[in-house]
């Protein structure tokens, strides 16, 4: 492994490269390579850009590029701490005797912008951390953590001593300048202030490991079309911090919660992605459990999902999908995933008229077009048979889009036998200005990863009147299967820095309950050996559900997160 590393996978001069295979297939007999192993299951290899072969391929190789996650939150206002959305999910009548569960003895990992290590909302009542470590990606001043090779790790020891000191940012200066991982720790696993008066999260002693991403590469950045300043996360910085999370544990023999607040639309939401597949991974390890968000994407017409049929009168073998972009967007990506075994083609006409003619890319391929009357850039590439999903995937990369309804025509090639696809557009967070389907579905929105299996994937909904999110995503995934598994408080909840909403919180929600479910189960010997899956299984059995609602449903899933039903579920088990 060459010395210098860390300034390879930090230089926006080298392209990230996620692999499922050795990665010295790869490997450049004339470069030292600079290579990161995920437990055996993938690698990312880091290629200097101005000698890989032919940069072009490496764009069009999907599976391969790293894909972008934003942060899963829509606003917060000023108001005093309210555990109403606690109190709904059930989670402080069991945190109270007889059963006292508040997450001792485990560890939550929360990925995400970082932490406010200073606020006593995540200390003892001696003051002390309950931090056990920070990974700061973004900073490259210490040392990383063993076995990774960029960020400052800060142990439980190193906070301890900057609390002490007067400025506590000169020993450890890692902070959360965005407040989103802070706002979702709290949530999770924050302490009790004023006897639980002031403030409390849904796991108060539950220990805390956080990992703060670093933002990704300026190429990727520009190659996604997301705006300058927007929060958006590399999926192979992801992968490398819950293999960090998973492995602190470890030694520790102590059960952990891995917590995501993120999400994209890239993806065919049937959980096929490089991170998908590592969450699945760890999360059928003993004593392991991975929560994800389902997005705020439910609302945003970013989905369309088509049907053609030639089979008898009246059906038809193409379909006129319009998108109306407005003025201010500087461009956009558009997935189509289609189902097998159909194949697909995609014509485009501009907002002035100029055609693209109906494209076949063969295998996989890629053409780029411009346009005489307008500065619009077009490129279309896909794949007959994407290899992680099997299907065919063809993706439009629309740049400095001229504003009014593109019309992007949808045609079968040949004799028709499924007939449906689905389209999306980014998530909401990474568009400079609207973009939206005329008819979009706001069904099959939840974000990915939250389709991998096996993790505990949520929607969100209000405590206060017991109504869905309208902007909460929804169910299920792309190949139909049950997501998500039921639904958490996620409006207007109270955070450390006041009232907030998102689908990251009822993920934290979530994470805290998990985290007093493992106190019960591992800490007290009750089921050492239980994992997300089982423990999704209880929660869906203790879910609170309505009687006029059929389960599991799109929005809902299997119900209402209820705690007190969950333990009520066991009795007499």
């Amino acid at each position: 492994m060459p010395a210098n590393c860390r300034e390879k996978i930090l230089s926006n001069d080298y392209y990230d490269v996620i692999t499922d295979f050795p990665y010295q297939l790869l490997e450049d007999p004339a470069e030292d390579l600079c290579y990161a192993d995920i437990d055996g299951l993938y690698n990312v290899v880091y290629f200097d850009r101005t000698i890989l072969a032919n940069a072009q391929e490496y764009f069009f190789s999907y599976r391969s590029v790293p894909k972008l996650y934003g942060l899963m939150q829509v606003g917060r206002v000023a108001e005093n701490f309210d555990p109403g959305s606690l109190i709904a999910s059930g989670i402080t009548q069991i945190q109270r005797q007889p059963l006292s569960l508040t997450g001792r003895g485990v560890v939550i990992c929360v990925i995400d912008t970082g932490i406010d290590y200073t606020n006593p909302v995540f200390r003892k009542e001696d003051g002390t951390s309950r931090i056990l470590a920070i990974w700061d990606q973004t900073i490259q001043t210490g040392e990383p953590p063993a076995g990774f090779q960029y960020g400052t790790e800060y142990r439980k020891e190193e906070i301890n001593m900057a609390l002490q000191a007067e400025n506590p940012f000169l020993l450890v200066p890692s902070r959360d300048e965005n407040g989103h991982g802070t706002a979702m720790a709290s949530v999770a696993a924050g302490s009790r202030l004023s006897g639980g008066l002031g403030f409390i999260g849904a796991a108060p002693d539950a220990d805390i490991v956080v990992v703060k991403l670093k933002e990704c590469k300026q190429y990727l950045r520009d190659f996604y079309l997301v705006p300058g300043g927007v929060p958006a996360y590399q999926e192979n910085d992801i992968m490398l911090a819950v293999q960090y999370a998973d492995r602190f544990a470890e030694p520790l023999a102590r059960p952990a919660v891995i917590c995501l607040g993120l999400g994209t639309n890239y993806g065919n939401h049937s959980g096929s992605s490089p991170l998908s597949g590592y969450l699945e991974n760890v999360a059928v390890r003993r004593s392991r459990a991975v929560v994800v968000a389902g997005g705020n994407e439910g609302n945003a017409a970013h989905h369309y999902q088509g049907n053609l049929d030639n089979r008898g009168s009246g059906g038809e073998n193409s379909k006129a999908v319009e998108i109306r972009v407005e003025t201010g967007n500087a461009g956009f990506f558009l997935e189509l995933w289609g189902s097998l075994p159909d194949i697909f083609t995609v014509s485009v006409r501009t907002p002035g008229g100029e055609p693209i003619p109906p494209v076949r890319l063969g295998i996989r391929g890629s053409i780029t077009y411009s346009f005489i009357y307008e500065r619009s850039r077009v490129t279309i590439a896909g794949y007959l048979v994407e290899p992680a999903s099997g299907e065919e995937l063809i993706w439009i990369r629309v740049q400095d889009p001229t504003p009014g309804i593109w019309t992007f025509r949808v045609e079968a090639a040949g004799e028709i036998h499924n007939g449906e696809y689905h389209m999306w557009l980014p998530i909401t967070n990474f568009m400079s200005a609207p973009a939206y389907f005329l008819e979009p579905s706001p069904y099959v929105t939840l974000t990915e990863p939250s389709m991998a299996g096996s993790i505990i994937s949520v929607s969100t909904y209000d405590a206060a009147n017991n109504s869905f999110y309208i902007n909460s995503g929804r169910g299920f995934a792309g190949n139909g299967a049950i997501r998500p598994d039921f639904a958490a408080p996620g409006v207007s909840v109270s955070t450390v820095r006041g009232r907030e909403t998102g689908s990251s919180l009822s993920a934290s929600i979530t994470a805290g309950a998990v985290a007093q479910f493992m106190q019960w189960a591992v800490v007290e010997g009750n089921n050492p050996v239980v994992e997300s899956q089982e423990i999704k299984n209880y929660f869906i059995r203790g879910a609170e559900r309505s009687f006029d609602m059929t389960y599991p449903n799109r929005e809902w899933g299997y119900g209402r997160l209820n705690m007190v039903g969950t333990f009520d579920a066991l009795v007499g088990v």
